[in-house]
Parts: C-alpha cells; sequence; structure tokens
C-alpha cells in the first residue's frame, strides 16, 4: 500500500489497481488517464474532457473510462464537501488474466469498440451500490485490503460493466482479435501527441512487437517516420490555410523544436514553410 499526502490531497493506492482520493473543497487535480477505470464518486466532483465534450459525476455517479490519453480528470471538492472517490484501475495484467478465465464460446460476436472513452453507468444499480458499499472502509489509511478481496472487488467490477453493456467486451478486452484497435485510427488521431513506441503498442492493445508486425502490415514506413511525414502534412495543409503563423503551426502539429521542423518540410517539400507560406500569397 501507498500513502500520499501532499497539501491537502490524500491517496491510497494498491497494487497499482486500486486508488481512493480525497481532498478538501478549493483543491483540484488534473491528470489524463493511462487505464480503463471504473470510478464511483462518494462526494465532490469529477469533471471529464473528452473529445470537446464535458460531463460532471457527482455524488452516487458511476463511470466506466476507457484508456484514452486524450481524456481529461478534473477533480474537486462541491458545494462545501470534499472530493472523495475510488477508482478502480484495470492494468492489462489483470485484463489478460481476466479473458484467459472466460469462455470463449460466450463471448459476444456482436461486440464493437465504441469510439466514445466516457460511459456513466445507469444509476441506483444494486450491483454498483453493494461493490463500493464494501470499499468505504478503504477510504480509512489504517485498513489494508487483502490481496484477494482486491481480486475479488476488481472481479465484481469486471462484471459491473460486463452487465452493462456487451459492447464493454471490445473495450476491455482490444488487446483480443477481432477487438484490437485498429492501428491506424489511433495513428490519425494522436500523432500530434509525443508518445514512446512502448505507450503507442499499449494504447492500442498490443504488445511491442505485436505493434511493429501490424505497423508493417499497413505501412512502408516506420511508426516514428510515418508520424513525421503525418505531421509535415498536417502542417502543409495549415499553412496553404493561412490561418497561423509558422511558429505556432510548428507546435501545433506536434514538433518541438523550429528548426527540426523547418529542415522536414524541406526535405520533403523542396522549400522552407516560409517560403511555402509566400508562394500560397499569405502574409501573416
Amino acid at each position: 500500500m501507498e500513502t500520499n499526502s501532499m497539501k491537502g490531497v490524500n491517496t491510497l493506492r494498491y497494487s497499482d489497481i486500486f486508488l481512493a482520493m480525497y481532498f478538501d473543497n478549493g483543491r483540484s487535480c488534473l491528470h489524463r488517464n493511462h487505464s480503463h477505470v471504473l470510478v464511483y464518486m462518494y462526494s465532490g466532483e469529477l469533471e471529464i474532457k473528452e473529445r470537446g465534450q464535458t460531463t460532471k459525476l457527482h455524488k452516487g455517479d458511476c463511470a466506466f473510462i476507457r484508456k484514452d490519453f486524450s481524456v481529461q480528470l478534473i477533480k474537486q471538492g462541491y458545494k462545501g464537501e470534499q472530493f472523495k472517490a475510488i477508482f478502480l484501475m484495470f492494468t492489462t495484467r489483470f485484463l489478460r488474466n481476466f479473458y484467459s478465465r472466460l469462455n470463449k464460446n460466450n463471448l459476444p460476436e456482436n461486440a464493437r469498440r465504441n469510439e466514445i472513452s466516457l460511459y456513466k453507468l445507469p444509476s441506483n444499480r444494486p450491483d454498483i451500490a453493494s461493490l463500493f458499499e464494501s470499499m468505504t472502509p478503504y477510504l480509512d489509511s489504517g485498513i489494508q485490503p487483502t490481496d484477494e478481496v482486491l481480486n475479488l472487488k476488481m472481479t465484481e467490477g469486471m462484471y459491473v460493466l460486463l452487465n452493462t453493456d456487451q459492447n464493454l467486451y471490445a473495450s476491455l478486452f482490444d488487446f483480443a482479435d477481432p477487438w484490437k484497435i485498429d492501428i491506424m485510427d489511433f495513428m490519425e488521431q494522436n500523432y500530434m501527441n509525443d508518445f514512446s513506441l512502448e505507450e503507442m503498442a499499449n494504447y492500442t492493445g498490443r504488445s511491442l512487437a505485436t505493434f511493429k508486425r501490424d505497423f508493417k502490415k499497413v505501412s512502408s514506413l516506420t511508426p516514428q517516420k510515418w508520424i513525421v511525414h503525418r505531421r509535415l502534412e498536417a502542417a502543409y495543409a495549415l499553412i496553404q490555410s493561412g490561418k497561423q503563423n509558422i511558429s505556432d503551426i510548428c507546435f501545433h502539429v506536434g514538433f518541438k523544436n523550429l528548426s527540426h521542423f523547418s529542415k522536414a518540410y524541406k526535405s520533403m517539400y523542396g522549400c522552407s514553410p516560409t517560403n511555402s507560406l509566400q508562394s500560397a500569397g499569405i502574409h501573416l
């Protein structure tokens, strides 16, 4: 168990799968979502920003948040009550172990991975209330759940999700065919982000070796070169639109260095970004 208390923010973490968090009103905490999560709100407010949409969770609300780097979570007090919530974080190891025990003959054939990364569960479900009421004692930092209890609660959380919508099979077990995340869809949505190869593999539900092998099936470029190529294409389109200056475009598409951006752009298009802008008859 890890217990942290910093500037009034208290967190209890067990085995990387269970996180209890509470802090006073007036404080906030922002982070991005690196794991599949089932969250239950005891009090306070959780603001979730996902693909331009904002959803707010309050006392008694429960939601599934898919592993997605683009999702932002803002935790804060609400109406004088401290933020208090429990997060069940479904690691890849736990999910693979759970999946290995499922009867594959009973898997839903028509399950499809939803594009949205947030799924708010119906209110007042007995299975949800029972699960999280039984976990309330663990908000006390002096009480530590055993590994057996943790596994039981994680398993209960899994069945809460799977009994909610069969499409969640495809989201939770996206490391398994035919629910593996489409590589090019992921790359198109995330080429501006600064991901390592290991992170790209993880987010698409693959091992690093499998990611490299699958990528070769869809592109003659390496993932790193594909990203640079795609960023330059996006930069070219923005330059032609004349809506941003060169410096803004450079950082907007994901480059960290203006000199590197200019050199790569000239190598691909035969002229500098500035000359390209001038050739388009645009003066910013």
